[in-house]
């Protein structure tokens, strides 16, 4: 129980941080030179992806480079924008995601802003059905089974963009951005990930914390944890799988690939917090190409204490929502971990007070490039720790180049004003 509980508490992405008052960004927003970018070593393409039949927009979509690591991935409105070295000999880029038929587009067809590319939902015909194996448990194991087949036993040095915020209600009030190398362990040692921060920035909007100042602790070091195949404990692993019931209850595509859909819940006989979800599995592989879960946090004195650090006096802090994602990412027969997200969403009521905050915490990871030539780890001065708190060690919003030539979560519309709100701020 207690071994379930400390795992638990590494792996729910975000530990938050609570203290009185707006006064502690006060110096925020110090000015900075304006940053100049060259943007001649390489090519822009912006666009939006949407579901073909519906228009509706398709929502954290892969966009990779064919024959080469690089890749991003549409944001909340089906936005991307994705940038490619001009010295590549690549032709085309190749559009995934659950449920739809891959895209193949060719660069030469792509503009450099407002491209529209509708993507095919995947429809299974009959012969494309398989029998099911009778155990959703056993596919379990056969996943864990195959990872040193289907995930290498190589260690990588990778490039990511990272990006976390925090909502009141529906304003944005805090906005941190990174670009993030990694040293990505392999699957099958002992060593873990870490991760360096290469350049980042940050925005706090103080008006509209006007009670609580949420932190959020470890940043893109905790987000790494989402790759519950390198980090299989509580959710994935052996011991924690007798904790949960599982079921095969349909089929689907991702691209040209057909996946089990494995439904796994909490069985009701354990009292301490653990997740619902789904798992992907590739059926030719068994390969766990994405999952997505929700933590259960129906007990919330339990729950409170996963997440929460310290809190102000007479404080109730509540979290009602904790929902998770992971894709991996195939090329040329290996799996890689591509992208991760994490939102809680918590209720903050207040002694003497009749009315309650609602607050919404959310991070997110993209892999953009990836190589295995001259992998090295990182120095333990220059990694950044789960116990550190990105929004203290990056600087404010600056000009919209900032990014250069790395490839970034595009923001949603409702991100870009708030920036521009931000910015406004930092000019007072």
């Amino acid at each position: 129980m207690k071994t379930i509980t400390n795992t638990l508490i590494k792996i729910t992405l975000v530990i938050f941080i609570l203290i009185s008052g707006p006064q502690m960004f006060a110096n925020d927003f110090s000015k900075k030179k304006k940053q100049t970018q060259d943007n001649t070593s390489y090519n822009v393409y912006k666009g939006v992806l949407k579901d073909k039949e519906s228009n509706d927009p398709l929502v954290f979509a892969t966009i990779a480079v064919e024959g080469e690591n690089t890749a991003t991935v549409s944001n909340s409105d089906g936005e991307f924008i994705l940038k490619i070295s001009k010295n590549s000999e690549v032709k085309n880029i190749i559009i995934s995601h659950l449920g739809y038929e891959n895209l193949i587009v060719p660069i030469r067809d792509l503009k450099s802003d407002r491209n529209v590319l509708k993507i095919n939902p995947a429809i299974l015909t009959l012969a494309e059905i398989v029998v099911f194996p009778d155990s959703a448990k056993h596919l379990i194991h056969m996943v864990l089974n195959k990872v040193r087949e289907n995930y290498g036993n190589k260690a990588y040095n990778m490039t990511g963009f990272y990006r976390e915020y925090i909502k009141k209600k529906n304003r944005y009030v805090g906005l941190s951005e990174a670009v993030v190398k990694l040293y990505k362990a392999s699957y099958t040692g002992v060593l873990n990930d870490q991760v360096q921060i290469y350049k980042g920035r940050k925005g706090t909007d103080v008006r509209k914390l006007d009670t609580v100042l949420f932190k959020l602790q470890g940043g893109p070091a905790t987000t790494m944890l989402l790759d519950i195949i390198k980090n299989p404990t509580v959710i994935l692993d052996e011991e924690s799988l007798k904790h949960y019931n599982f079921q095969i209850i349909n089929a689907i595509k991702i691209g040209d690939k057909l996946n089990y859909v494995i439904e796994f819940t909490q069985k009701e006989n354990v009292d301490f917090p653990l997740y619902d979800g789904r798992y992907y599995v590739d059926i030719e592989n068994l390969a766990l190409t994405a999952a997505d879960f929700s933590l259960n946090v129906t007990n919330p004195v339990l729950a409170s204490r996963i997440f929460l650090r310290k809190k102000p006096a007479g404080a109730k802090v509540t979290p009602v929502v904790a929902k998770y994602a992971v894709k991996y990412r195939e090329q040329d027969g290996e799996w890689f971990f591509n992208y991760a997200k994490g939102e809680v969403k918590f209720k903050v009521n207040w002694d003497r007070k009749l009315f309650n905050s609602n607050y919404t915490v959310m991070s997110e990871i993209a892999i953009t490039d990836r190589t295995e030539v001259d992998v090295q780890r990182f120095k333990n001065k220059d990694k950044f720790k789960r116990s550190q708190i990105l929004s203290e060690k990056i600087g404010a919003f600056t000009d919209e180049n900032y990014w250069g030539e790395y490839n970034l979560i595009e923001p949603d519309q409702s991100i870009e004003i708030a920036i521009r709100r931000i910015k406004r701020l930092m000019k007072r």
